[in-house]
């Protein structure tokens, strides 16, 4: 319902009663305006004027004529075209129809007498200069607000087509992850594969059901960062401690989908490997409608352990998604000082 009341003025009837309703006005001025009504006057110089009125309305109807010949074909043709000889003699081939048929309603139609080309060249000229210049504006104008229409709406479908292709990045790389864990509790023997079992398919579930929306509850978010978080609790164990602090928002807040964890998913690549002392950290909360999202994680940087091909996708991935979906709502501090690596998202919710 919001589309269509903003665009109604677009709808081709309005437009038509538009341009109806402002000729009407235009042709109607000069008797608006005209306050003489032919007071002292013979009754031969009322019929005169009259009849003078007349052919001028009829050379009015010509007016409207030229002026969308002109936008709808001479312009787009060739001024556009850069035909400007063609365009010229056009015009010039214009002014001689227009001025023939004000001839024609003047002698052979009214019967008005004397007519001078002189004085109806002249009168003629000045409003064929006002009507041209303001037909081609109107249509140069027009052209362009409808070409940067169609750039916005390609603009528009390109950054939508990119989202869904980096989306789509982003979640075979989590799945690989998680298959991961699953290999890893299966040589354990562990008896919570089924369960973790269980909780990947409601992840499973949030990814194919939910993700495909443009923005998500942000609890529901949180929720999926909780049961990843989990999952790799019950891989590592107390090998890596794993602090996290994340409260629940008060109020509701939505947020582009699967945003967040390529941060978490880069903290367990890079930071549960052959690391002294290696920890993870989350921490998110909401503050006056701003969200602040911290990851940090331990890191060797003389480790020579080689990561999977995927390394670094995550990252780059949200760094782009984050530029097309909150060019000026968001900020990004990444740091590597004494050993950790760290994360800082602040993302304006509104």
């Amino acid at each position: 319902m919001g589309n269509i009341s903003l665009e109604w003025y677009n709808r081709r009837p309005v437009k038509v009663l538009t341009h109806v309703a402002a000729w009407a006005i235009v042709l109607a001025l000069p008797y608006l305006l005209n306050d003489d009504h032919d007071e002292g006057h013979t009754r031969e110089r009322a019929a005169f004027f009259q009849s003078l009125g007349y052919v001028n309305f009829l050379t009015s109807l010509l007016w409207v004529a030229a002026f969308y010949l002109n936008a709808y074909w001479l312009t787009p043709k060739l001024f556009s075209q850069k035909k400007y000889v063609a365009y010229i003699g056009s015009l010039i081939l214009l002014f001689g129809f227009i001025l023939a048929g004000h001839a024609f309603f003047f002698v052979d139609v009214f019967s008005l007498h004397p007519f001078s080309v002189r004085r109806a060249s002249g009168f003629i000229l000045w409003t064929f200069l006002l009507v041209i210049p303001v037909s081609t504006t109107w249509r140069l104008v027009r052209d362009r607000i409808d070409a940067d229409k169609m750039a916005a709406e390609r603009q528009a479908e390109n950054l939508k087509t990119e989202l869904s292709f980096l989306r789509s990045q982003i979640n075979p790389h989590f799945i690989f992850n998680i298959l991961n864990n699953l290999v890893a509790l299966e040589r354990m023997k562990s008896p919570e594969l089924g369960p973790t079992i269980l909780k990947l398919s409601a992840l499973m579930q949030y990814m194919l059901y939910e993700t495909g929306e443009d923005k998500v509850q942000l609890s529901m978010e949180v929720e999926y960062l909780q049961s990843y978080i989990d999952l790799q609790r019950q891989r590592f164990g107390k090998n890596l401690p794993i602090f996290v602090s994340m409260d629940e928002p008060e109020g509701v807040y939505e947020i582009e989908p699967m945003l967040l964890i390529p941060f978490v998913e880069n903290a367990f690549k890079h930071g549960a490997g052959m690391i002294d002392q290696r920890a993870i950290h989350v921490d998110l909360h909401v503050k006056d409608g701003v969200l602040y999202f911290g990851v940090k994680n331990k890191y060797d940087a003389d480790s020579r352990e080689i990561k999977d091909k995927g390394s670094g996708i995550g990252l780059t991935n949200v760094k782009r998604r984050l530029i097309l979906l909150y060019p000026s709502g968001h900020s990004l501090r990444i740091t590597q000082d004494q050993g950790w690596f760290a994360v800082l998202l602040k993302l304006n919710l509104h």
